[in-house]
């Protein structure tokens, strides 16, 4: 990124310096235990993209060319951090502009670079210890973060996050890194199916972002109340603050509402149909899945203490639960009614995605997808 003065507004290699010092350090297993488990979320990712692309119809051999990385937790902060540093990078830009138009600014720079970068650790170690898989689609490709060969992404799958959760539930190990599988390979076959949902997301994440007229103090701010909190610093009781904003809500015009409720309704959408597809071959191939899913809903429900749903809500990640369970119900709603080739219609262009309000209203997606030509 351009600097001016030499100082970034974020300085990531301190963000991922502080992560990586910060985050939790993953269950114990020997070293042949933990070679076992690599071993075998590879083989169950390879698995579960037959399986997937079986039951939901989509897949192309693109996806043979999109790497599995099974990481560990600071594996998964460098990746994200290689990701968030892309797709902030015209915002970060504007705003550094602003600053360095401003008095002082080049000083203030670079002492709000580094400030940022250790208190974005601090979020980003936070979430370290909680992801189980993810498809990253953003970061460039580099010799440590290897990309699809046409552009795409990686699927991670964070191995000590799998293995802790697991012996959280008191589930069966195998099982339990299958389904896990079976959800982040629906989104790898999502993306490497539908070639034109990556430009489509980074489209809107940028129109959003160059809408965005905020102050970079107000946005380091955000950062801080977060880190606060994930220092016990916030006052008694603010968790329970109706006014409090989570991070993602930096909302200032009626555009980015309009994009941030276009964003909401494909995250939705994404995630819904992971855990559909999850719930619907799981059955076949994992033999325990109902105890599974019935333990990971209640673990995911209720957050592991008041420390953390505070900072659910101030990290935006209460809206990610609803995300799972209103999408799963519009994909459920419409399968039922015009069969898994009648929803797969979602993925034809950007005009089949479906709005907020249909997400909440799945039949009004199939009156409009599905409407016949007048005659």
């Amino acid at each position: 990124m351009t600097s001016i003065g030499g100082a970034e507004m974020v300085d990531w290699n301190l963000a991922v310096a502080t992560a990586t010092r910060l985050v939790r350090p993953g269950p114990e297993v020997s070293r042949d235990e933990a070679r076992a488990v690599v071993a075998e979320l590879r083989r169950h990712a390879k698995a579960s993209e037959r399986h997937v692309r079986g039951f939901t119809g989509l897949g192309t051999d693109e996806a043979h060319d999109t790497p599995v990385l099974v990481v560990d937790r600071p594996g998964w902060v460098r990746a994200n951090v290689a990701g968030f540093r892309e797709v902030l990078r015209p915002l970060l830009e504007k705003m550094q502009e602003r600053r360095g138009s401003t008095p002082g600014g080049a000083v203030l720079g670079a002492v709000g670079g580094k400030v940022t970068g250790v208190e974005l650790g601090m979020l980003l170690s936070f979430l370290a210890s909680r992801v189980l898989g993810q498809y990253e689609t953003f970061a460039p490709a580099t010799r440590d973060l290897p990309a699809g060969a046409n552009g795409g992404g990686r699927l991670l799958l964070v191995a000590p996050n799998i293995v802790h959760v697991e012996r959280e539930l008191d589930v069966q190990p195998h099982d339990f890194r299958l389904w896990v599988c079976l959800h982040e390979e629906t989104h790898r076959t999502q993306f490497t199916a539908v070639p034109w949902l990556r430009d489509h997301l980074e489209g809107e994440i940028q129109s959003f972002l160059e809408e965005t007229d905020v102050d970079p103090m107000t946005i380091l701010e955000r950062i801080r109340e977060a880190a606060q909190s994930l220092a016990g610093g916030r006052p008694e009781g603010e968790e329970g603050d109706e006014g409090g904003r989570s991070i993602v809500e930096l909302v200032q015009t009626p555009a980015q509402r309009e994009v941030l409720g276009r964003l909401t309704a494909v995250m939705s959408l994404l995630e819904g149909h992971a855990d559909f597809v999850m719930d619907g071959v799981g059955p076949d191939v994992v033999p325990s899945v109902e105890e599974i899913r019935e333990k990971f809903q209640q673990r995911r429900a209720k957050g592991a203490s008041r420390l953390d749903t505070a900072l659910r809500k101030l990290l935006g990640l209460d809206a990610k639960l609803r995300q799972y369970r209103d999408g799963e119900r519009f994909v459920r709603a419409v399968v039922e009614q015009v069969g898994m080739e009648g929803f797969n219609r979602v993925w034809t262009s950007p005009n089949t995605l479906p709005t907020k309000a249909e997400i909440a209203a799945p039949a009004e997606w199939i009156a409009r997808v599905h409407r016949k030509p007048e005659a």
